[in-house]
């Protein structure tokens, strides 16, 4: 088929390196425009724009596509459809009916559960036990459209967004290259009403780490941060980051060190396994733990 490619981040390499190695015709790469970024901060393309470009395929990174100079442009490409992934671009009506099978999106979660920005993230802390893969015919809503195919995954414990985020592009990659290959006897199902949940973005503001929750949701919350933006604690006034945390027993007031980096929480207590000082890399606990006195408590 004549595809149109369109996404941004890492999450959305692999999707674009499958549909190449089945076969299709990627005609055309829409992606974000390059962004100031290292220390020079100097506009660096996207993961997909550079992918593409190794690739030999033609890229496209427009502010909008919202003026008609933009949607004559897609339009000319001719495509028999559309795969979003991650693109960061709300996508007008006009762009979504352009092409002949429409635009289809991989969505990272079991919809109509975590409609919205960061699925991955709101999915672990939230305590799912389960997540997945939709493959969503796009309409005009937040992710409201009908899905062709979906397929879930359990959570592991202690598993961390990256860790998730790597499955799940994996296994949208898969997932719409079948959804290709099967279009025509595909039945799209249209969403329930019941059960919908908004992922909403995460705020950096959210990353402090409360030692007044429950051992299991102080968990999730370090796991569904990690690795970005990172749950964080003090530490005598150093801005530690917790990356991976497991529950365990343990009662004694909320933020209390028990040994090691266990740490009491409402009820029960956390195993940090891995944290991250100022200025280093991500490192086992037993390594951070060389050079950093908890102290009695955290907070």
């Amino acid at each position: 088929m004549r595809v149109i490619f369109m996404g941004t981040p890492d999450f959305s390499v692999p999707v674009l390196d499958a549909l190449v190695d089945a076969g299709h015709d990627v005609v055309a790469v829409y992606s974000q425009p390059p962004r100031p970024a290292g220390r020079g901060k100097k506009d660096r393309p996207s993961p997909v724009q550079a992918r593409a470009e190794a690739l030999g395929l033609p890229v496209h990174h427009p502010v909008s596509v919202r003026n008609e100079d933009a949607q004559a442009v897609f339009a000319s490409h001719n495509a028999d459809i559309a795969v979003v992934v991650a693109y960061g671009l709300i996508l007008p009506q006009v762009i979504l009916d352009t092409p002949t099978h429409g635009c289809l999106n991989i969505h990272a979660s079991l919809l109509p559960r975590w409609r919205g920005a960061a699925p991955i993230h709101r999915a672990i802390m939230a305590g799912d036990a389960a997540t997945g893969v939709c493959i969503m015919q796009m309409e005009a809503g937040l992710d409201t459209g009908p899905v062709l195919l979906r397929q879930a995954t359990p959570i592991a414990p202690a598993e961390t967004t990256g860790q998730l985020h790597d499955r799940l592009s994996a296994m949208g990659a898969a997932l719409v290259v079948e959804a290709l290959d099967r279009l025509p006897e595909l039945t799209p199902e249209t969403q329930s009403e019941d059960g919908v949940t908004y992922a909403a973005k995460i705020d950096k503001a959210e990353a402090r780490v409360d030692w007044d929750r429950p051992a299991a949701e102080v968990a999730n919350h370090i796991c569904g941060l990690s690795p970005f933006p990172g749950a964080w604690c003090d530490v005598d006034g150093e801005r530690v980051k917790l990356h991976v945390a497991e529950v365990i027993d343990g009662d004694a007031a909320p933020g209390t060190v028990l040994q090691g980096f266990d740490v009491a929480c409402a009820t029960g207590a956390v195993r940090i396994t891995r944290a991250q000082r100022p200025g280093k890399r991500p490192m086992d606990a037993a390594d951070v733990l060389r050079g950093l006195d908890l102290g009695d408590r955290l907070i």
